[in-house]
């Protein structure tokens, strides 16, 4: 094991801590109140700049790929856009910050965020794709041998309304255990806490936490240090779900169609691209790119984004595929927002324990937030441009939700 990759207790601890802040940060500003001077400053920058650039924020989180691809390959220039180098953010609330504000206008966020965002703060956003599909991992203690051993532990997640907490919770529930966010947890309880990903490998490499739910490829990065293993794809639980998607101001929506349209169009060209080029991918994305895009290394994000038969069937072996005849990938790519899914998740938001303000949940009606939440034209237009579905190993614009903890 590498030990200057494992921060000290009390770094682990601080990040615990930070974690804790930055939902606290992010609950203000999903809030009419807390969100009202970020959205002004927002409308003073778009006035001042009706003709902005492309603007991207991002997580360094292999979510992120069709956004830094895009960009590495030219793909917004060669639509006669003007693009800025993609800004690095640490925390979800930067992001969001920066967001709102209008200091970036093209983001991928985590799908269930856009929902509170929207209709938590009214922020004038929309999801115009999805970025990715699958992508996330539960990763526990190599001592771990059963989830029931998680009780009376803690266990990290990237954010309460994300769908690493829907998935962790199903799995938590059905073996039996209840989660709590405050106070010690008793055997039959575990303690949830929010973590930046960054701060997740650290915490679990000094046991102060048991495991950690969250995108790549810090699962990947745990299995090669030792210090974790993969308990569990979040892909062999909710089939070909997205995590993070690709949201845009409404404003530039209505007001720049063309613009918004060539966003969009480079993005899913950069994930057709990105299908038929993995290795080329890892190159891009890997610390020593001049791009500079992430920290991570060759090895970790190959482990992610390239095929193994023989680590999948170890996998099969050990219960984290538990549906082999999915044949999912650990991370792929699929633009089109599928209605049933942004459906299925407000049924699940509706019954998943989520901290701070969460009424409005109780109220939203599934169908209506898939019509109005997601603008789907310019990715539908986009997809048709790339030779449709079929490019992107989907059958049509219709599916049926699997969700599968068993």
């Amino acid at each position: 094991m590498t030990l200057k990759l494992i921060d000290s207790c009390c770094g682990a601890a601080a990040g615990a801590l930070a974690g804790r802040r930055q939902f606290l940060k992010l609950s203000s500003l999903f809030t009419m109140a807390g969100a009202l001077p970020l959205l002004q400053a927002g409308r003073a920058a778009r006035a001042a700049e009706p003709d902005a650039p492309v603007r991207i924020g991002y997580l360094p989180i292999t979510d992120a790929t069709p956004l830094l691809v895009a960009h590495h390959n030219g793909l917004f220039e060669k639509r006669g856009l003007q693009v800025e180098k993609p800004r690095r953010f640490r925390s979800w609330s930067q992001i969001v910050e920066a967001f709102l504000s209008g200091q970036v206008n093209v983001v991928h966020l985590l799908m269930p965020m856009t929902i509170w965002s929207r209709y938590g703060s009214k922020s004038p956003a929309k999801v115009v794709a999805w970025n990715h599909m699958e992508g996330s991992c539960l990763t526990v203690r190599p001592d771990i041998a059963s989830l029931a051993d998680l009780g009376g532990t803690t266990v990290a997640i990237p954010f309460w309304y994300s769908v690493h907490n829907i998935v962790l919770q199903a799995m938590l529930r059905e073996a039996g255990l209840e989660f709590i966010s405050d106070g010690e947890p008793t055997k039959q309880q575990v303690k949830l806490v929010v973590m930046s990903p960054g701060d997740m490998l650290p915490a679990l490499g000094t046991k102060r936490i048991s495991g950690y739910i969250v995108a790549e490829p810090f699962n990947a990065k745990a299995e090669e240090l030792g210090v974790g293993k993969v308990w569990r794809f979040t892909g062999d639980v909710w089939r070909n779900h997205a995590c993070c998607v690709v949201t845009m101001h409404e404003r530039d929506l209505q007001e720049r169609p063309e613009w918004s349209q060539k966003v969009v169009d480079a993005l899913v060209e950069a994930q057709a691209w990105t299908r038929g080029h993995r290795e080329e991918t890892v190159k891009i994305l890997e610390r020593g790119n001049p791009a500079d895009y992430t920290p991570h290394e060759h090895s970790t994000l190959a482990r992610v984004l390239l095929a193994s038969p023989e680590r999948d069937a170890e996998y099969a072996r050990s219960g984290a595929i538990r549906h082999t005849g999915w044949n999912e990938r650990r991370i792929d790519f699929q633009p089109y927002p599928f209605p049933s899914y942004t459906e299925k998740l407000v049924e699940l938001l509706k019954t998943t324990y989520v901290l701070g303000e969460n009424a409005f949940l109780k109220d939203l009606d599934p169908a209506e937030v898939a019509r109005d939440l997601v603008e789907e034209r310019y990715v539908r237009k986009a997809i048709e441009a790339q030779g449709g579905p079929a490019a992107f190993g989907i059958a049509d614009y219709t599916r049926t939700e699997t969700f599968s903890v068993a």
